[in-house]
């Protein structure tokens, strides 16, 4: 049994990111077109669609402020009369910033957590929906974290926009299902990416005692998740929060 995105393409938010490189990637091995998506990193954009076309995938890249509605609906507009219509959106991109708890948070943290983490994706539905809807097919997939689970302080901004996120996103499930658009989240726990390997950050032993498996996932293992939502193999799994955290945690049924 092949994961075969053969045909399709798919949008990656956030795609030059430790995270969306990966991701981009991997759904290209499957088959996949890919739009790439960034903010500021125009070289990493280059490279990656390079490495895209070397497995004989097309590939576009686009550059926007996904927290802007109208960057959002003229980054449709390029892919529309450029490339194609998505049929699978990853939600990846995330502003980051100092982890602070509420008293010390500033304000603005709250509010450019919510424009990343709902917002985003509030945009990137009016703009790409209406076609899935039309072809009656689409998969929609957002990056969540563990961290809306276990809500740890000093993590308030960033689970307040991700736990936001999982309202929309569970909220869509219901109300696109019949279009058969499947919508999906996937919460990676603490993963090692290049940036880890590069640096040689040693794990801390605290947080992978207590994760089940003893250990710290792979950028790769999130994408294989993303990529298998992502392909006729999950038809039937919609409204689903994932968490590829090694056990670390569970949510409730």
């Amino acid at each position: 049994m092949n994961i075969d995105l053969t045909g399709k393409t798919a949008l990656i938010t956030g795609a030059t990111g430790q995270l969306g490189r990966v991701i981009t990637i991997c759904l290209a091995e499957c088959g996949a077109d890919t739009i790439i998506h960034y903010m500021s990193n125009k070289e990493k954009a280059i490279s990656l669609k390079s490495k895209v076309e070397s497995l004989g995938k097309k590939a576009m890249i686009i550059n926007a402020d996904i927290t802007k509605y109208d960057q959002v609906m003229n980054m449709k507009k390029s892919v529309k009369n450029q490339f194609k219509n998505p049929d699978i959106i990853i939600a990846n991109a995330v502003i980051q910033y100092k982890w602070q708890s509420i008293l010390k948070q500033r304000v603005d943290d709250y509010v450019s957590q919510f424009e990343s983490s709902v917002m985003q994706n509030i945009y990137l539905i009016k703009a790409f929906v209406p076609e899935m809807i039309k072809k009656n097919y689409g998969r929609i997939i957002g990056i969540n974290t563990e961290c809306s689970v276990q809500n740890f302080q000093n993590q308030s901004a960033y689970v307040a926009g991700k736990r936001g996120m999982d309202g929309i996103y569970r909220v869509l499930s219901r109300e696109i299902g019949e279009h058969q658009i499947t919508v999906n989240q996937v919460a990676p726990g603490w993963i090692i990416c290049d940036k880890d390997r590069s640096e040689i950050v040693k794990s801390k032993n605290n947080y992978e005692e207590m994760v089940p498996l003893k250990r710290r996932g792979v950028d790769r293992e999130v994408a294989n998740v993303v990529a298998f939502l992502s392909s006729d193999l999950a038809s039937f799994i919609t409204g689903t929060f994932i968490p590829v955290a090694g056990g670390n945690v569970m949510t409730g049924i």
